[in-house]
């Protein structure tokens, strides 16, 4: 155990309002914009100097499929089809229902990309800040939560620091969007970590882009090696028998961007590090840094249409794909999204499948063999930890299993559970309950109302879509 040590001092309260949010992300972009539109008084709080989490800080795209596995149907809409709408009109955007499986777009995959959604990371911070400011929205940037305030069992704020010191936000509910159930966590709700048997986690990567690649060139290899089952596989291995690649990956994860000669890439992998622990998060940053300058050097010397390219940026922030999750009212398993279970509490439908990166080895991903319904239901019992109150949790610190937590993680997953959540909130207040107490039935009239999707004729959805 760590030497302690006791800390007394006195912080001036900042705020009081009625719904504190956690987190700019997918999961509290939504929360925040759906709870100031029913009237709360909404907060958020944000670490960096700007909104949109991975979505912008974390690089991370395309937004994977917002639509059932097979394609047919869109399942999230509200707030995301809104922003990416809002997006697509000036250009910084495609609408996923334009950009098929299989396509540069997709990374060249198949199977769970169909209706990928590519997107501006420096748009998103624009549009989506003025969405939270047009619903009366009070942001608060660069300010870290470091420990939530009780009342016996109920969570009544969060002390927060900032270049203006320690202070207190004060609220009637507050939605822990952190990704990594920081709130819950900290109040004393139960939690669990990584898998079953080992407690080990999904390894982080670092997103970056780069520039001045041959489009055609990359395209035209891409399809003529269709026995690589990832772009490139056979190019990886060879470099790795060379002693070229010491990356535990079998292939190069990379999307066609907006910008001619652009590409994303998601290929650095850091495993057995803990995304709660700073320095673990230190290390992990130092690491998928020198892993960068290792593929850089790859690909020029490898990848067709590569030979020219450079390095255009990574992300402020390595990408954390598993921490925490909470204990809930109900814990999504695999099975519930393989058969494609009916929930009465439905709050949000999903497509994407089950993707889940080794923490040990190189392989994993998205796996054809756990195929999971076409469409599957997310409950809002999920949101709600068992043993604190006037608290939610949305995103991927939700309560399931790990393996259900590897097919909802996703970015519009989290958008469809903040907008719940944040909802949620707001009816909450209204109503005079807590949000465990809240009408479920009340709560999804307002989001199919608000342009959420829970199925057709919504009895029995989630098969079929």
């Amino acid at each position: 155990m760590p030497r302690t040590v006791e800390l007394t001092m006195t912080a001036a309260v900042r705020a009081t309002t009625d719904v504190l949010v956690v987190g700019a992300g997918p999961a509290g972009l939504a929360a925040a914009i759906s709870s100031a539109r029913h009237g709360a008084h909404t907060l958020v709080v944000e670490r960096y100097g700007y909104v949109g989490g991975n979505l912008t800080a974390g690089l991370v795209g395309p937004c994977m499929t917002s639509y059932s596995l097979g394609g047919g149907e869109q399942l999230i809409r509200g707030v995301f089809e809104e922003l990416i709408l809002r997006m697509e009109a000036e250009g910084s955007a495609i609408h996923p229902s334009r950009v098929p499986a299989g396509s540069p777009y997709a990374g060249f995959i198949t199977y769970g990309h169909d209706k990928v959604t590519p997107f501006d990371p420096e748009a998103v911070k624009v549009v989506a800040a003025e969405m939270c400011l047009a619903a009366g929205v009070e942001l608060l940037l660069h300010t870290l939560v470091v420990q939530p305030r009780l009342d016996g069992d109920r969570v009544t704020g969060v002390v927060v620091a900032s270049k203006s010191g320690l202070e207190v936000l004060e609220a009637s509910v507050i939605v822990d969007c952190s990704a990594d159930a920081d709130v819950a966590a900290r109040a004393g709700a139960p939690v669990r970590v990584g898998r079953d048997a080992d407690g080990l986690t999904q390894p982080m990567t670092l997103f970056f882009r780069v520039g001045n690649v041959d489009d055609a060139v990359v395209e035209e290899y891409v399809r003529a090696h269709p026995d690589d089952r990832r772009p490139f596989a056979s190019i990886v291995e060879a470099a790795r028998a060379a002693g070229e690649f010491t990356i535990p990956r079998r292939g190069v994860g990379l999307y066609k961007t907006l910008q001619s000669g652009i590409w994303r890439v998601n290929t650095t992998r850091v495993q057995r590090r803990d995304g709660t622990d700073v320095g673990d998060l230190t290390r992990a940053e130092i690491e998928g840094r020198r892993q960068v300058v290792e593929l850089m050097g790859f690909f020029r010397r490898r990848l067709p249409g590569f030979a020219d390219c450079f390095l255009l940026d990574t992300a402020a922030t390595i990408g954390v794909r598993e921490t925490r999750r909470i204990v809930g009212e109900y814990t999504l398993t695999l099975d519930d999204l393989v058969s494609g279970r009916d929930f009465a509490d439905v709050i949000a439908l999903c497509g994407y499948p089950v993707d889940i990166h080794s923490p040990t080895g190189s392989g994993g991903g998205v796996d054809e063999q756990l195929r999971t319904a076409n469409a599957y239901q997310i409950p809002y019992r999920c949101l709600v930890p068992v043993g604190r109150e006037q608290l939610l949790v949305a995103g991927r610190s939700v309560s399931s299993t790990h393996e259900a937590l590897g097919a909802i993680r996703v970015m519009p997953a989290a958008f469809a559970m903040g907008q719940a959540a944040g909802t949620a909130a707001a009816l909450s207040l209204v109503d005079g309950v807590s949000p465990r107490q809240l009408d479920v039935a009340r709560l999804q009239a307002v989001l199919l109302r608000d342009g959420a999707y829970l199925g057709r004729g919504f009895a029995g959805a989630g098969r079929g879509v």
